[in-house]
C-alpha cells in the first residue's frame, strides 16, 4: 500500500481503519519520531509531573529537584507495577504503590526492600526517554535513537517562540477532547482550511482568506477585505522589524524527518486575538509582546501538533492515537503568568472560540471516518489549497517506507540464505 499511494490522492481506507497499520503507525511513527507532549508551564516547580499515554506505553513528565525536565518510563523497575496514575500532580519522590520501591524525580532508585546485599540501586532506575524542551514546548522520542535533525529545527524555531517566554507562562486551561476517527484524519483536518468558511463561523473572522490568493484572484467584491489584508499586512511586518522578531515563512513538512511549518499571519479586524472581530481574550499581553497587533505565529509539527501564539495567549494542541478509529486531542490555554481570571480574561472568552472549531473538527473527522471505511470509498484528489495535507501524507508515507525498507531488505537476505543453507 505504501509503493501504491498516489501522490495527491488521500490513502486507501486500510490506512483509516486497520489495526496492522495502527500497530505499524505506533511502531514507525509514534515510536521513531519526535512528539509534542506538554509544555514547561504544566510542570513549573520541581516535583510537577503530568503523565502522557502513548499507544501502550506511559510517560511522566517531570521537572526533577535540579528543574531540568526529565520524561521516565512509568513503570517501575521492580515488577512493573505502574507508578502514576494521575494525569497530574506533584510529588516529592515517586514512590511505587505495589511496594514502595522509591525513586528520585530525576529517575534514580533510593530505596528497594529486602534485596540482597548484592543488589545494586543504581542498575534499577526508571528508564528514560529522550526529551527535548524548544521555547517552553516538551518533546520526547522513544526511539533509541531519535532523528537527528531536531537541533536544527529547535533552532529555527527558537527565535520566534521567544517573545511568549512560555516556560514562564500560566495554564489557564485545558481540554481532552476524544474524536472517533483515525488519527491521521484528525491531522489532515486540521492542515487545511478548505473547509473553513462552511464549518468555523467562530474562527474565521480573525482571519483574511487570502493565504493562497494572488492579486488576480481577489474579485471586485473582495476588493475592500483585501486592501484591509494589505494594511495589515504592512503593519505586521514593520511590527516584527521594530521588535527584532522573524516574519518569513519556513516551510520544511515533508523534506526532513522532523517536518514543520511555521509563519506569521495578520489578523483581521482588531488584528490582536481570536475575540470577536480579532480582538483581545486577554487584558495582559503574553510574554515581552509589546503590542496587541502581534498577529497569529502559527507552528505546524509532524506528525502530532499545531500551535497558536497570539499577542494575549498562546493555544497548544497535540493529537495521540488511542485505537484504529479513536484519537486524543488536548488543547492547551497558557496565558502571561500575571494574568488574573475575572480582571483580564474569563476561561468562557479565553476558549470559546476553540472549543467550537474543536468540536466542529471533531464532527467532520467522525464523518469521515464513516465514510473511509464505508466499500465506496475510494481514495480521492486534495484539491490546490490542501497542499499541506499532500505534504503530511507525504511524510507519513516516506516515513513508513524508512521504516519498512530496511525490514524487507532484512527478510529478503534471510530468505537467500536460508535457500542456500537447504540446498
Amino acid at each position: 500500500m505504501v509503493e501504491r499511494r498516489e501522490v495527491g490522492y488521500s490513502l486507501e481506507s486500510a490506512f483509516y481503519a486497520s489495526q496492522e497499520v495502527y500497530d505499524l503507525d505506533m511502531k514507525a511513527i509514534f515510536g521513531e519520531h519526535w512528539l509534542f507532549v506538554s509544555t514547561e508551564a504544566e510542570i513549573p516547580e520541581p516535583g510537577d509531573y503530568v503523565t502522557v499515554e502513548i499507544g501502550t506505553q506511559s510517560l511522566i513528565i517531570v521537572r526533577d529537584d535540579d528543574e531540568e525536565v526529565r520524561a521516565l518510563r512509568n513503570v517501575c523497575r521492580h515488577r512493573g507495577s505502574r507508578l502514576v496514575e494521575d494525569a497530574c500532580g506533584s510529588v516529592g519522590n515517586l514512590v511505587c504503590p505495589y511496594h514502595q520501591w522509591t525513586y528520585r524525580t530525576d529517575g534514580s532508585l533510593i530505596f528497594a526492600e529486602s534485596q540482597s546485599p548484592s543488589f545494586d540501586k543504581n542498575q534499577f532506575g526508571l528508564k528514560q526517554v529522550h526529551v527535548r524542551t524548544v521555547g517552553g514546548l516538551i518533546f520526547v522520542c522513544l526511539a533509541d535513537e531519535p532523528p537527528a535533525d531536531f537541533d536544527e529545527v529547535a533552532s529555527v524555531i527558537e527565535p520566534y517562540l521567544a517573545s511568549y517566554r512560555l516556560k514562564e507562562a500560566k495554564v489557564a486551561h485545558q481540554t481532552d477532547l476524544v474524536e472517533e476517527g483515525n488519527w491521521k484524519l484528525v491531522m489532515e483536518n486540521n492542515r487545511e482550511c478548505h473547509h473553513c468558511d462552511a464549518s468555523h463561523p467562530e474562527l474565521i473572522t480573525s482571519y483574511f482568506p487570502f493565504l493562497r490568493y494572488s492579486e488576480e484572484d481577489v474579485t471586485p467584491r473582495m476588493q475592500p477585505i483585501y486592501e484591509r489584508y494589505l494594511a495589515a499586512t504592512e503593519n505586521l511586518d514593520n511590527v516584527c522589524k521594530l521588535n527584532g522578531v522573524p516574519r518569513e515563512l519556513v516551510h520544511e513538512l515533508d523534506t526532513r524527518p522532523t517536518g514543520f511549518m511555521i509563519m506569521r499571519l495578520p489578523l483581521d479586524g482588531d488584528g490582536a486575538s481570536f475575540g470577536i472581530d480579532g480582538s483581545q481574550v486577554c487584558k495582559k499581553l503574553i510574554g515581552d509582546v509589546t503590542t496587541p497587533q502581534f498577529g497569529d505565529l502559527s507552528l505546524h509539527m509532524q506528525p502530532n501538533s499545531w500551535f497558536h501564539f497570539l499577542s494575549d495567549h498562546v493555544i497548544v494542541f497535540s493529537v495521540l492515537p488511542i485505537a484504529p478509529d479513536k484519537s486524543m486531542v488536548r488543547t492547551t490555554w497558557l496565558v502571561h503568568p500575571d494574568a488574573v481570571e475575572g480582571e483580564d480574561y474569563t476561561i468562557e472568552g479565553l476558549t470559546s472560540v476553540w472549543k467550537a472549531t474543536n468540536d466542529q473538527d471533531r464532527a467532520l473527522v467522525e464523518k469521515a471516518q464513516r465514510g473511509v471505511t464505508d466499500p465506496s470509498y475510494v481514495p480521492g484528489p486534495y484539491a490546490l489549497v490542501e497542499d499541506d495535507v499532500e505534504s503530511f501524507i507525504n511524510w507519513y508515507i516516506r516515513r513508513l517506507h524508512d521504516y519498512l525498507t530496511p525490514h524487507h531488505e532484512h527478510a529478503e537476505k534471510l530468505g537467500r540464505l536460508n535457500a542456500v543453507a537447504s540446498q
